[in-house]
Formats: C-alpha cells, structure tokens, sequence
C-alpha cells in the first residue's frame, strides 16, 4: 500500500477533478503490476495495473488507494473490471466519499466473492487527497493561504518593497505549489502594484499554469495587465454587482471570464468559493496581501498554511505584515495552527500548518 500511495503521488496536480489514486498487483509475495491514475478523462490507477498485469492478475491481490469506482463517467467502472480480470482479494486504504461511488465499489467486489480489506493507512490516503475529499464534501476548493516575512513578521518594506524577501529556492518551492494547485488567487492591490502574471515557472519548464483569479469589486484591473493579455492561462475576475457595467463589459472583450461574488463593496467570498466549486476548481492558491489574507482569515476559509520565514530584520511600525485588517483582541480568539511541520530551503525556513478549527475535517 505504501507503494501504491507513493505512486499516486506521481500525478499532483494533474488528476482535478479526481482524486490521486495508485494500485499495485501482487502474487506471490511478489509485485508483478503497477498503475497510477494521470489525468482526469483516462484511465484509472487500476486499469492500468491490470492492463499491465495481464492473465497474472488471475488469483493476485491489488492494492488500491481508494474504493474503486462503480460508476460510468469519463471511463468505465474499475470495479467491474477488476471483477472480470480475476483478482481475488483487494486491500483498500479508504472507501470513496464521492456519493457515487461510497461503499458501492467494495459491495461489488464482495457480491462476486472477492475478499476486501478496507482501512489499510487509510490515514496517509486522506492526507494524499485531502484537496479531494475536501471539495467533493463541501462543495468548495481546498484553499492554501501562501505568506513570504521576514524574521519580525513583514512582508514587504514601509516603503512597499517586497522583491524578494525570501531566497531562489523557497521561490522555486512555491512554483511547485502552483503547479500542484487548479487556480492561485490576488486581489486587485497586488495587480496595480506589481502586475504579476500568475504563471508557474519551473527549471525543468514543465510547469502548469493554474486559472488565475483576481479578487477586483469593482472592475479596476486595467486592461493592459499581464493576466489579460498573456493568455498563458485562464483569468477570473470576482466583482460585485456594485461594479460599473462599461468596466465588466470591458473586461469580457479581453476575454477574461467574470463571476459575480455578492452585492457588497467587497467580494464575498463564500460565494466565490462555492462557485469556483462548482465549475471544478478543487484547489486554490492564495498569494493575496494583507488585506487579502484577513478576510479569508475572518471568513474561516483557510484549510492549510505556507509560511515562508526569511533570516532578515525590517522593522518599522508601517511596514505591512501577512494579515491586517482589526485582528483578534484576545488571544483566545486568535486562529490557532496545528499539525506543524517545518524544513529549510536555503537560507529560509518554511513551516507549513493547519488551522486548529479545520482538524477533524476531510
């Protein structure tokens, strides 16, 4: 089973709308078949470890990451097939929550007598998909909140300068991250600040470019901005209704795609999520500033932590730092991280957490 997860790993960030999935063929003690699950629309990790396995997989044990589908969607029903191969024992690490799929896969198997083990590091295989489980039971992305400080907590000088606080190679982990992620959200400040394009830009230059998403009320994003004419990806603008009609109407002609986020002066921004949810973005980046980063703090949408610590002293009472707005008053109040894991990336540190509130969940 540890196997089957390392390999799903292969494919993060190519699978979305689907879950990472990784199976392993075994006979005799010995590993005779492997698959992986690469892009949504081919075919699934077991499918491939059966293709591979051929007439050996009569009588083996596959080891599956997650249930096996027992639905007809983009491809067929690996249940079925693992049913016809001739396997006669599955080990699962976890049944599907996809309500399609949930207990039905396993049933299958069980109904024409092969033997299935379920829960097998069923905790690793959460952890593997847990921008998965979290859209498919809420509806909404699995949203990582990205900051880069310095050792006193500032994100940029008093004067605004904010290239680069953080060294070559916390940069380059964080065009990982991007890559892994279906979108990476901004708000309209950093667009008229620094007119970013978004991208992702790997040494090997195999990166993938995630949607882009600026969060701009009222249209103000000028029309020249790199994430409207570079066409290297997908730009949405979350404005409100409040957003002057000739502005939108400008920003359709770009090509961009619009999505109205509430009626408010500002986006909100559990209905962006929801939205964003429903046309299959499963993951989603925020790189935001301050302001930016309070409000998802304030909203309670933060499901994981990056925080970039760099080895530098800025000072200065103005200087802005990763969350602004009020803050909490009481240290009761305050979001609490958990989970905590941290490593060096140079001269950089990177700690990398759960909200508290968010433990128990998918």
């Amino acid at each position: 089973m540890r196997e089957a997860l390392r390999i799903a790993s292969f494919a993060r960030g190519r699978t979305s709308p689907n879950p990472l999935v990784g199976a392993v063929i075994v006979r005799e003690g010995r590993i005779i078949a492997e698959g992986w699950h690469r892009k949504a629309g081919t075919q699934h990790a077991e499918i491939h470890a059966l293709a591979m396995a051929g007439d050996l997989a009569k009588g083996a044990t596959l080891y599956v990451t997650l249930e096996p589908c027992s639905h007809f969607g983009r491809t067929g029903p690996c249940a079925e097939a693992i049913v016809k191969s001739g396997i006669q024992r599955v080990v699962v690490a976890m049944e599907d929550p996809n309500p399609k799929v949930s207990g039905r896969g396993c049933q299958i198997l069980r109904d024409h007598g092969i033997e299935v083990t379920l829960g097998v590091l069923e905790r690793d295989a959460r952890a593997l998909n847990e921008v998965f489980l979290h859209w498919i039971t809420t509806g909404r992305p699995f949203v990582t909140l990205k900051t880069a400080m310095s050792l006193d907590g500032k994100i940029a000088t008093s004067s605004g300068e904010s290239k680069w606080i953080t060294g070559e190679k916390a940069r380059s982990y964080v065009h990982q991250l991007r890559d892994a992620s279906d979108a990476i959200l901004v708000g309209i400040g950093t667009v008229l600040a620094d007119d970013p394009s978004l991208t992702t830009r790997l040494a090997e230059g195999n990166g993938k470019n995630p949607k882009r998403i600026i969060l701009d009320s009222m249209a103000r994003i000028p029309l020249d901005s790199k994430v409207l004419t570079d066409e290297q990806a997908e730009t949405i603008i979350a404005v409100t209704s409040r957003a002057p009609k000739d502005r939108v109407n400008s920003l359709c002609n770009t090509g961009a795609t619009i999505l109205m986020a509430g009626d408010g002066e500002v986006a909100d921004l559990p209905i962006l999520l929801s939205e964003l949810g429903k046309r299959e973005i499963t993951s989603l980046f925020v790189e935001g500033g301050s302001r930016v980063n309070d409000a998802f703090l304030r909203a309670g949408l933060i499901d994981k932590v990056y925080a970039f610590i760099a080895p530098l002293l800025l000072g200065g009472e103005s200087a802005p730092t990763p969350v602004g707005g009020k803050g909490v008053q009481k240290l009761s109040d305050a979001l609490v991280l958990d989970r905590m894991s941290v490593q060096s990336l140079g001269q950089d540190v990177l700690l990398e957490a759960y909200p508290r509130i968010a433990q128990e969940n998918p």
